[in-house]
């Protein structure tokens, strides 16, 4: 396999959060195995609907920051990630999606203070490079301000 054929495999994007090069305005560009590490974060940062002329597009997550964290919670976020990636990122083949859960109060970052971890492990089709992506999610917004 050549490298253009990857490259064009793979893409290139905008890079995420969007960000312009100095004075001529040109956009900051991604490609390849970190266009596809943003691609993942949109995906699951957006809720179905949010995008007009692609009202499908999207993850499930955000209706659930609400609930309980409990076995079922954590069964419907992997549920919901595998179903996106299975839709929306035909570049990787989903491995594995983990839920961690730290139990810890005394944690900043544990299930007490509104946080999960979902670890999703993939394989590049195209080059069949293995990478995965740590996607931190809060249940409760900005309740300790």
């Amino acid at each position: 396999m050549h490298s253009n054929d990857n490259s064009a495999f793979l893409g290139t994007g905008w890079s995420f959060p969007p960000t312009f090069l100095g004075n001529n305005a040109a956009i900051t560009l991604v490609s390849q195995e970190e266009d596809i590490k943003q691609s993942l974060h949109i995906l699951f940062s957006t809720s179905p609907g949010e995008r007009v002329m692609h009202p499908q597009f999207g993850c499930n997550l955000k209706k659930l920051v609400f609930e309980n964290i409990s076995q079922g919670t954590i069964t419907k976020i992997k549920d919901s990630v595998r179903r996106a990636i299975l839709f929306f990122e035909p570049r990787i083949e989903l491995l594995k999606v983990e839920v961690n859960v730290d139990s810890d109060p005394n944690n900043a970052l544990s299930v007490y203070n509104g946080y999960i971890e979902i670890n999703v492990h993939y394989r590049i089709r195209q080059t069949n490079t293995r990478s995965n992506l740590v996607y931190p999610f809060y249940f409760y917004e900005a309740d300790n301000i």
